[in-house]
């Protein structure tokens, strides 16, 4: 689940946290332990200057610590620019723990970990991730009130993904719209790499407008059935990044545009659900620049999740979310006017935009 390629002996020769690659003055790093449960989890607050950080807790089986100490790290910086250009008033954080879900789950260790959540008394919030879901949040729920992504039946919102397909679909009808001059989406072709929920829910909006929409994913059975359910075409050349498609959407793992890609990819647009899409942000950022191809930046358009789960801080209102998500089209449209007019990445753009607003709010707190 890493961004990037990581040698773990260099990780070695420097400081455990402060001296890794992807420590960006954090505020604080959390790591919780516990022998009984087997418990290995680290929390990551990357920044509460706008809010308590809020994020999903992910659990996957890393190939080692340090790995998992740089998707944490990586992650929650996200989480920070993702909540500021969405206009929350939430900060930035985010949670791993280590281990197989479908393996190493167990209540007891889900419960040991909403624990080490409640003892941060609400500087971070979690939710789900990859390999947790909404029944573990109830069950963290039990242990601590700062957790989002709850039941329904319990008074939250349920599974974001849906949420978080729509702020995709918007971001991807922006950017249709800047590069191609319509918004419309018939006829044009789309790859979607990943089907998970939000990845299959996008396919749908996609379907529905009448999108050529072609997909690919490790697990054969759910080509299978998507593509069924939706009448989507399974992928099945060799070279993905170089099929002729004219928009690109990454839905999976992150640094899928990377040295090896970014020179075979002839999508005109990428905009997917993908964190980190970019291997490195400054440097395949510009190269898509001068490619001419767009990308509509990840934790911008891949907002709606967290703009859903924030409306449980308060009381839960539905159509305040979506209506939230829906203005990912206008905030990326904002975002490729300020990359043209100033020269920069739509990276860049983006960046700059919550990181104003950040500090606008800091300047307010010092007063």
């Amino acid at each position: 689940m890493t961004t990037e390629v990581i040698n773990v002996k260099e990780l070695h020769k420097v400081d455990p946290v402060f001296g890794q690659i992807s420590f960006d003055n954090h505020e604080q790093i959390v790591f919780c332990n516990d022998k009984d449960t087997g418990l290995k989890a680290i929390i990551g607050i990357h920044n509460t200057v706008l809010g308590p950080a809020l994020g999903g807790t992910r659990m996957w089986k890393y190939a080692n610590e340090w790995e998992a100490l740089n998707d944490v790290l990586r992650l929650s910086r996200g989480m920070t620019y993702k909540s500021a250009i969405s206009g929350l008033n939430l900060g930035g954080g985010k949670a791993v723990i280590i281990g197989d879900s479908k393996l190493d789950k167990t209540p007891e260790l889900i419960t040991k970990f909403g624990e080490y959540v409640n003892s941060l008394s609400g500087k971070y919030i979690t939710a789900e991730d990859v390999g947790t879901t909404t029944p573990d949040m109830d069950l963290i729920r039990q242990s601590t009130p700062y957790v989002t992504g709850i039941s329904e039946a319990i008074g939250g919102s349920g599974n974001p993904s849906p949420v978080t397909a729509y702020g995709v679909y918007m971001g991807m009808k922006a950017a249709v719209k800047y590069q191609f001059g319509s918004e419309k989406l018939e006829g044009k072709k789309v790859l979607v790499q990943g089907i998970g929920h939000v990845g299959e829910t996008l396919v749908d909006f996609l379907s529905k407008e009448g999108a050529l929409v072609q997909i690919t994913d490790i697990n054969e059975s759910r080509l299978e059935e998507v593509s069924k359910k939706y009448g989507a075409t399974i992928f099945r050349g060799d070279d993905l990044y170089a099929a002729d498609v004219d928009i690109y959407a990454p839905c999976a793992l992150g640094a899928t545009v990377n040295d090896d890609t970014i020179n075979r990819i002839k999508a005109k647009v990428i905009a997917g659900a993908a964190n980190n899409q970019l291997a490195n942000e400054v440097i395949h950022g510009q190269i898509l620049k001068e490619k001419g191809i767009l990308y509509a930046p990840d934790f911008l358009i891949n907002a709606g999740g967290i703009i859903n789960v924030y409306g449980e801080i308060a009381k839960y209102d539905k159509a305040e979310a979506m209506r939230r998500t829906e203005n990912i089209y206008n905030t990326t449209l904002a975002i490729f006017e300020l990359a043209n007019s100033k020269g920069l990445t739509t990276h860049q753009a983006a960046f700059a935009m919550a990181e104003e607003r950040i500090e606008q709010r800091k300047k307010e707190n010092a007063k």
